[in-house]
């Protein structure tokens, strides 16, 4: 299975919520609702859960294996990193007083 899209769906580079991101595969299949977060070891993301009658939060969907969710997580991250110094270039470029 391979990633074939990522989609920025919100941006909050000031919050501990990054970014809720939407993740593509094989053309075919969406997942949405991923969240990039900053956790006290870096930024992580954390797949679309639901909240259970006992206050738990479990994942909706998630990967099976740690090699996949390695993959999806590397490719968020990235593509996250990627966004952030996209705009980060289109601040410096604007001339503002």
């Amino acid at each position: 299975m391979e990633i074939t899209g990522i989609i920025i769906r919100k941006l909050s580079p000031d919050n501990k919520m990054k970014a809720v991101v939407s993740i593509t595969f094989d053309d075919v299949f969406a997942v949405h609702d991923v969240k990039v977060i900053e956790g006290a070891n870096g930024l992580f993301i954390a797949m679309p859960s639901r909240r259970t009658p006992e206050g738990e939060y479990k994942d909706i969907v998630h990967p099976i294996n740690s090699e996949f969710r390695e993959k999806v997580s590397a490719a968020v991250l990235a593509k996250y990193k990627e966004t952030i110094d996209a705009l980060s270039r289109e601040v410096e470029g604007l001339d503002l007083p």
